[in-house]
């Protein structure tokens, strides 16, 4: 039996069943569509990741209090002040710059509209450092920190959400804080979620006004530090070390009163925890696929039990053990193969559906889709071989007088 003859009468037979064929390929059809979904899941969220990181900048890391401790004992949270980010900035030799940070949340007023927004004082360094960039007006000056100006930059969704569209037209305007007047003079373009904040939701001031006018307090929360690259980000965080230690007088052996936090090692540990998560998305999807191959052997037994004695006749007739064993691996190798186009299309159009319907970021690679289609062929051939050598097995006498 020629190999065209072998396909035709197995596609015969499965288009004969086509309910049962059906049924038989959906444990397929669901294990390739889950298994593109979670792994376009996986992809489109370490895409994200990805993004953040450029975003951010990955010579770009923090400093931020810690514990104050006096005879062992703890005295609660340490302070940092400007004078440690005058320190970072003109005594370290690998890094380019540093901006103190003092941030509340407080309610901000503009007209008859107000919203609960993150409130920044900091140093005009601070866009650069962080790799800010403006989409309307100005960023804040030397002189507006100098002068402690009632300046302010708008991120790029506070204006929305006090009111003003479009978002530039906030440019001029002025906002309340805590009975503060100040001018927004600048709007900064999108730049996403950063972990459990987004500096899109801000309105940042020089950080003397913040201090004098807002706050009250000559403390910070944080200082930015851009080292000179990234190869040098690990000298530049030894300085830091070294030169607050210096700054705030701790002797040999006492613990820093500070924490670094390198904020692309923070990400990129995130970026692994979310690629592991992925792979045990794909693979618990991938049981679904033994599930499905397990439902093809024993449709296929079957199928070689109702038709033993058409097994029988062929054999009669001249066909060899084979031409019986390549027919029923070709049928099941046929849905196994018709299962997983079908899954690629629903596992491509429900990635697509989650990114549309839910916001959710996906991303379906090629490779995928080529893997799991090539797994959906070796399901067909692993879980369709034993049927098939059964069926090639039988005695041709027997399997005519089979009723």
């Amino acid at each position: 039996m020629v190999l065209a003859e072998t396909v035709r009468v197995a596609t015969g037979a499965i288009g004969a069943n086509k309910l049962r064929s059906f049924l038989t390929m959906l444990g397929i059809i669901i294990g390739i569509a889950a298994v593109i979904a979670m792994v376009a899941l996986g992809e489109g969220a370490q895409g994200a990741v990805q993004e953040r990181l450029r975003n951010l900048g990955t010579a770009v890391f923090s400093v931020r209090p810690g514990q104050q401790f006096f005879g062992g004992v703890d005295r609660g949270a340490a302070g940092l002040t400007i004078h440690d980010a005058e320190a970072i900035a003109s005594g370290a030799r690998f890094v380019l710059g540093a901006a103190p940070e003092a941030e509340q949340r407080l309610q901000t007023e503009l007209g008859e509209h107000n919203a609960n927004l993150s409130v920044i004082g900091t140093w005009p360094s601070y866009f650069e450092i962080n790799n800010h960039a403006l989409a309307a007006g100005r960023l804040l000056t030397e002189s507006d920190e100098r002068a402690r100006r009632r300046a302010a930059v708008a991120g790029a969704t506070a204006p929305e959400q006090l009111g003003v569209r479009p978002a530039a037209a906030i440019v001029g305007q002025k906002v309340r804080i805590k009975g503060v007047t100040f001018e927004v003079v600048g709007i900064l373009a999108a730049k996403g979620s950063q972990g459990f904040q987004s500096p899109d939701d801000a309105l940042y001031i020089p950080l003397s006004t913040a201090q004098l006018r807002v706050f009250g307090s000559d403390r910070v929360r944080s200082i930015s530090v851009r080292a000179a690259g990234e190869s040098a980000v690990d000298s530049a965080i030894v300085e830091v070390e070294r030169v607050l230690r210096r700054q705030h007088r701790l002797h040999v052996g006492e613990e820093n009163d500070f924490n670094v936090r390198n904020q692309a090692a923070l990400l990129t540990t995130f970026q692994e925890t979310t690629r592991t998560f992925s792979f045990l998305l794909a693979g618990i999807a991938a049981v679904s696929l033994l599930v499905g191959g397990i439902g093809i052997m024993n449709i296929m037994l079957v199928s070689v039990t109702e038709r033993t004695r058409e097994i029988g006749v062929r054999k009669a007739l001249g066909a060899r053990r084979r031409d019986i064993l390549l027919q029923f691996l070709v049928e099941a190798l046929v849905l196994c193969l018709a299962g997983g186009a079908i899954g690629i299309a629903v596992g491509v159009g429900g990635a697509e559906l989650l990114r549309r319907m839910a916001g959710w970021q996906t991303a379906v690679q090629a490779k995928a889709v080529l893997v799991a289609f090539g797994f959906s062929a070796a399901v067909g051939i692993a879980f369709g071989l034993w049927p098939a050598r059964r069926a090639a097995k039988l005695d041709p006498i027997e399997a005519l007088r089979y009723e």
